[in-house]
């Protein structure tokens, strides 16, 4: 018998620890038709030990775990797990097209060192 996922929720007056910009919910829902997903996968934002700054942050396509919050932005629903959103509370995801690439970029106002390919943050 599967496990049935208990979300943790918001109060109603509550902000979300973090936001996307519109251009980054169109890239994600672009990624999304592209991709062949399992059912019921959302886009996971999160962090993990690594990098060259002691945090790496995670996007990735993955199946609801229990506890995650999950958020909705522009019709795009995004998990989050807890411990990841008490690092990333107040970061903006941003997708950014440049001359030398284009990709996500966190805005995290959290960071107090970051790495030189914005892929990690201490």
């Amino acid at each position: 018998m599967q496990e049935e996922i208990v979300f943790s929720e918001f109060d109603e007056d509550e902000e979300y620890p973090i936001s996307f910009t519109a251009n980054a919910v169109v890239e994600v829902k672009k990624a999304l038709q592209l991709e062949n997903f399992k059912n019921g996968e959302l886009l996971r934002v999160g962090i993990r030990g690594g990098g060259c700054a002691g945090f790496e942050y995670v996007l990735d396509f993955t199946l609801p775990k229990k506890y995650d919050y999950k958020m909705t932005f522009d019709g795009l629903e995004v998990l989050i797990d807890p411990v990841s959103s008490v690092h990333l509370e107040g970061t903006e995801i941003d997708y950014v097209t440049k001359f030398m690439g284009s990709g996500f970029k966190f805005n995290n106002p959290n960071a107090k060192k970051t790495c030189g390919c914005g892929s990690s943050f201490g």
